[in-house]
């Protein structure tokens, strides 16, 4: 199957994911996390009807921004850890960034986007099932970094993001999708003076985006399913 099959097909699985839970489809965005993918195959994808591009690393947004490989998307999202000695690198290049999980990043978003006049819209990654190889802030530390966001002006907090444990268990990380849904419901109600609407839950991948649908996502982040296992990754 090529790319565009590919997308037709995870298409296809949304949709019915969402009916069966009885949700409309267009509550649904997918995001195509195009981690090691060529400009060419980014260019197909998007042809293909994919409008939402999600990055993981800072050189590859980078030289694909250059090469114009994203034209015809309405969105580019960050979607990987992001560094603090990077975030000149991301904000304003992007329209979302899907990671902030820490004080330190989020006041460092802000300083750039304050130099640059804009507002960044951002997510908070949340380490929901606590796992030390994973980045991402734990839910106690949340409201704390909810406090810090209204405070400052030129960060807009969308939601919540988050990247369950990896598992081939059908079913297996429902519990974790359901507890992200309840965080996200809490957390916008602890954000009544941030300047846009919380309207953005980012879980389920590949193995798991129908089971993420089930739970309340709004946004799922598939890479292998859209295009086939990754390449090896070269060094950072």
């Amino acid at each position: 199957m090529d790319v565009s099959s590919h997308v037709s097909m995870v298409q296809s699985k949304i949709a019915a994911a969402a009916i069966a839970a009885g949700r409309s489809p267009q509550e649904i965005t997918l995001c195509a996390a195009t981690k090691v993918q060529s400009d060419e195959t980014i260019r197909q994808a998007i042809a293909a009807g994919i409008s939402v591009c999600g990055e993981n690393r800072v050189q590859e947004l980078t030289a694909h921004l250059a090469a114009n490989a994203y034209e015809g998307a309405r969105e580019v999202h960050f979607i990987g850890h992001l560094q603090t000695n990077k975030v000149k690198q991301v904000v304003g290049k992007v329209d979302l960034i899907q990671s902030v999980d820490s004080p330190h990043l989020l006041q460092a978003i802000h300083t750039q986007a304050d130099k640059l006049d804009i507002v960044q819209d951002i997510l908070f990654e949340v380490n929901i099932a606590g796992e030390s190889s994973k980045s991402g802030c734990s839910p106690e530390l949340l409201p704390q970094l909810v406090q810090q966001a209204a405070q400052l002006p030129h960060v807009r907090v969308r939601g919540l993001m988050a990247i369950p444990p990896i598992s081939s268990a059908p079913g297996a990380n429902r519990r974790y999708f359901a507890q992200m849904r309840q965080l996200f419901i809490d957390i916008t109600q602890k954000m009544s003076d941030n300047q846009g609407v919380m309207d953005c839950l980012s879980m389920g991948m590949s193995a798991d985006y129908e089971d993420a649908i089930a739970e309340g996502a709004t946004l799922v982040r598939v890479g292998t399913a859209l295009f086939g296992p990754r390449p090896p990754i070269g060094p950072r």
